[in-house]
């Protein structure tokens, strides 16, 4: 497989035996990051702005790092759904967040992968020589969705601005019929194909033939996992949030919740009825959450005297076709990186895959470990198989935790990085698809000076 040579480390890990080698002579590093609890839309959030939530994050990783908001260099920040009285969220949320106004800032999106693609942008501006120390991150928020007056309401209301006289006033509102005030709301399909991502969930389930039961218990496993590591106070990312008007921080993800399988059965099917078998509890809710990093140089974090969680070692982005094919972004990204790395799947200790859906999880597995998927689709000799369940997503994830679309790169990034210290491993894969049939893949690779906190 074609990869960059591997060289021997005497790093402070007992059970490191190489390293990857950075491609451009620059050691890139993850610094740190935090997020703010992710939350179900409509519940202690639902007052704020989306840049409200962002500057809890923003603000919160320099308190966490200690880092002086002078010496950030750059700021890349997603989103989703797009507040519209602030285009350029980036900005308003670092200006709110006590950031220096001669910081630029800009903001980017491509769907739930929004804030992968903050950090991956960050890494190309440090490699491009013009910053060392950027701060990446996203924010969603679900519980106030920006819903427009229909087209032809919104056409009579421009033409309404420019009428004159008493006459053209009156004309137009003659014209005023009862479809006109028919609200327009933020697209749950995917533009290309008109399907809604549920609905494909469920057909990609059928197809690789992810059964209920299957996908009950993935999720059931999330939930728990995702428990278990909040009780053990591994979800070291999370920092407090103070909501204006309220007495009592806002601490933990409260999506997370251990119900029977038996209960989880009785759930009829939420989008292909009756016989689909993606439901409620199977999927992903809608969240409100952000997420902040630090992206650096070694030798930055070095000078200063920071020690960082991991090295960004590898990263590649992946699309395919957005009817059949829309949530198998990791099966397409997984082999890609691996054979970018130079590894193999033995070689990863750490496995952090966006869960969009159980069905979906269990699709990639699937397709990952098929022989006649990988040269049907993929043009690749044989199968590379699928993840070792037992390093995988073993803090919980989006089914549990919740996914805040543009803020949850991040939280994969966190995950990653702290259970590689935790779980005394090397190297972490991080996965997610996203709407339009797109998808990302991570390597990250330990430092040997992280720490679980």
């Amino acid at each position: 497989m074609k990869g960059v040579l591997r060289a021997f480390s005497i790093g402070n890990q007992t059970n490191q035996t190489k390293t990857l080698a950075p491609k451009t002579g620059k050691n890139i590093v993850l610094l740190d990051g935090v997020r703010t609890p992710f939350l179900m839309s409509g519940t202690d959030y639902s007052k704020l702005m989306p840049h409200d939530l962002a500057k809890f994050a923003l603000s919160g990783i320099l308190k966490k790092t200690g880092v002086p908001k002078e010496m950030i260099d750059y700021i890349t920040y997603g989103t989703v759904i797009q507040e519209v009285k602030t285009s350029n969220i980036a900005r308003e949320a670092s200006l709110a967040a006590g950031y220096s106004d001669k910081t630029p800032s800009h903001t980017v999106t491509m769907a739930c992968i929004s804030s992968n693609v903050a950090i991956t942008s960050a890494i190309g501006l440090i490699n491009s020589g013009v910053y060392d120390m950027i701060v990446c991150g996203g924010v969603e928020f679900m519980s106030d969705i920006p819903i427009r007056h229909s087209r032809k309401m919104r056409s009579l209301m421009l033409r309404a601005n420019k009428a004159k006289t008493a006459g053209q006033k009156l004309a137009l509102l003659a014209s005023i019929r009862p479809d006109f005030f028919v609200p327009e709301l933020p697209a749950v399909a995917e533009f290309s194909s008109g399907e809604t991502m549920g609905h494909s969930a469920d057909r990609l389930a059928a197809a690789f033939g992810a059964t209920r039961k299957e996908q009950d218990e993935f999720a059931v496993r999330s939930h728990t996992l995702a428990k278990q590591a909040q009780d053990k106070g591994y979800l070291t990312d999370l920092i407090p949030v103070q909501v204006p008007g309220s007495t009592k921080p806002i601490t933990h993800d409260n999506g997370v919740r251990v119900s029977p399988i038996e209960k989880m059965a009785t759930l009829k099917p939420a989008f292909i009825k009756p016989h689909g078998t993606v439901t409620a509890a199977n999927s992903s809710f809608l969240t409100d959450g952000a997420s902040a990093c630090i992206v650096t140089t070694e030798e930055k974090a070095k000078q200063l005297g920071y020690k960082p969680k991991a090295y960004l070692r590898h990263f590649t982005y992946v699309s395919q076709d957005p009817v059949d094919q829309l949530l198998l972004g990791p099966a397409y990204g997984t082999p890609l990186i691996l054979e970018k790395a130079g590894l193999t799947p033995k070689d990863i200790d750490v496995w952090e895959f966006h869960e969009a859906f159980a069905g979906q999880i269990i699709a990639n597995f699937k397709a990952l470990d098929s022989t006649s998927f990988a040269q049907r689709y993929m043009n690749r000799q044989d199968k590379i198989g699928a993840p070792d369940i037992n390093k995988f997503n073993n803090w919980g994830g989006s089914l549990s935790l919740g996914h805040p679309f543009a803020a949850t790169g991040v939280r994969l990034a966190m995950h990653t990085a702290n259970r590689l210290v935790r779980e005394d491993g090397q190297f972490g894969l991080i996965a997610a698809c996203a709407a339009g049939g797109q998808g990302v893949a991570m390597i990250l690779e330990r430092h040997p000076d992280a720490h679980p906190n």
